[in-house]
């Protein structure tokens, strides 16, 4: 009996795990869906075939739409207006085509050399609009003199004269270097004031006041300008003396190029717009006069002059901000100033030295002339000077002038 009920127990046992597997697997499978008549057909063929019944299907991939890019130029640092673009602040980069601005460029050569005509910053697209040939289409965005005035430069003006201007040849767009003439004289260093200093010799006397006490009283003589010392005088011995200029102290001169290579800006006023680089207005047509008929009123009334238009008397430079500091210095200080105007050919000038009495009588070998026991007649106190005006001339001193006339 043992035997056959240990095969039962073991029957039950694979019966038991037999179904609890096939519960597990009916579980897992997902709940049949309707076939079609051609999946129907799919899966006999593939029977058919061997193949397994069940097979996953592969999700399709999304087709990937290229997007368009097309080049244009764009600003690579920042291009102030007025200003023509050089190679080297723009490049090309790739932008979707439907983003890019209609009026970009799409080449570099359409660009470089062109103008800004207004502020253009970095990474901004360069576009058609903002770029002109000539600097008279500047926008109306600031003074047309901060457009032209070069990177890290200033504009200050500066007196100038017929003489100074170099006759008035200075015309905008020079470069010029700009002359100093100084003068100088000694003076007290705790005044300040011209040397020698006026002196005032004092006497001290004893004096006896009304209550008998003994006192002292100071009493000033006149003024006296110069400076005390000693002279030998021939069979007396030396003895204290004061010595006193015979005119007033001779400024001591010397001349200097101070500022080079600046840039002339402007001449006389500028515009109240600030407009410099506006269209010429029209000319006014050349209307024929009336003839007066002898005998009518008027007739001999002479023709009114022509107009001169006046000459400028200011110029507006452009230079660095020191040699700004240094020209303003010299303006409060009431130095006058020479320009030198440049040849356009001109890069590079070299160093000039300091000029003075003593440089001139050395660089040329000019020697004092010696006295001798004779001379001309008349005398000769002064040489002839230049008299500006409208013309220039030069004018004869009168030779019976005496010293410092």
């Amino acid at each position: 009996m043992k035997g056959p009920t240990l095969v039962i127990i073991l029957l039950l046992i694979v019966i038991l795990v037999a179904g609890g597997a096939l519960l597990l697997l009916g579980g897992q499978q997902p709940a049949p869906a309707q076939e079609t008549s051609a999946g129907a057909a799919s899966e006999s063929a593939s029977n058919a075939n061997n193949e397994p019944f069940f097979q996953p299907r592969e999700t399709p991939l999304p087709t990937i739409t290229p997007i368009p890019l097309i080049e244009v130029v764009i600003a690579v640092q920042d291009i102030p207006r007025g200003v023509p673009i050089a190679a080297n602040a723009i490049e090309l980069v790739r932008v979707p085509e439907e983003t890019a601005p209609f009026a970009a460029f799409s080449n570099i050569e359409d660009v470089i050399g062109k103008i800004a005509r207004t502020d253009i910053y970095r990474e901004q697209v360069i576009l058609s609009n903002l770029l002109v040939e000539d600097l008279q289409r500047l926008g109306n965005v600031g003074s047309d003199a901060a457009a032209v005035l070069p990177p890290n430069r200033v504009m200050i003006a500066v007196p100038i004269d017929r003489l100074t201007s170099v006759a008035y040849a200075i015309q905008p767009g020079d470069r010029v270097d700009v002359i100093a003439s100084m003068l100088f004289v000694d003076v007290d260093t705790n005044f300040q004031s011209i040397e020698p200093n006026q002196f005032s010799l004092i006497s001290v006397l004893p004096v006896t006041l009304e209550d008998g006490s003994r006192a002292v009283r100071i009493e000033p003589s006149t003024q006296v300008q110069g400076a005390f010392d000693s002279r030998l005088i021939p069979n007396a011995g030396t003895f204290p003396v004061i010595v006193s200029p015979s005119e007033p102290p001779r400024p001591r001169l010397a001349t200097q190029n101070i500022i080079q290579d600046a840039l002339v800006v402007w001449l006389g006023d500028f515009p109240e717009d600030g407009r410099i680089f506006a269209p010429a207005p029209t000319p006014t047509p050349n209307v024929t006069p009336t003839p007066v008929v002898e005998g009518e009123a008027g007739a001999d009334t002479p023709p009114p002059p022509p107009t001169i238009p006046p000459r400028p008397d200011i110029i507006s430079l452009g230079v660095t901000p020191q040699d700004a500091v240094v020209l303003t210095y010299l303006i409060e200080s009431g130095i006058p100033l020479t320009f030198a105007l440049r040849s356009a050919a001109t890069t590079s000038l070299p160093q000039t030295n300091v000029v003075t009495l003593n440089y001139i009588m050395e660089q040329y070998r000019i020697s004092v002339p010696e006295k001798f026991n004779y001379a001309l007649q008349p005398a000769i106190r002064n040489i002839r000077s230049i008299q500006l005006s409208r013309t220039i001339s030069l004018a004869g001193t009168n030779n019976q002038n005496q010293p410092g006339q």
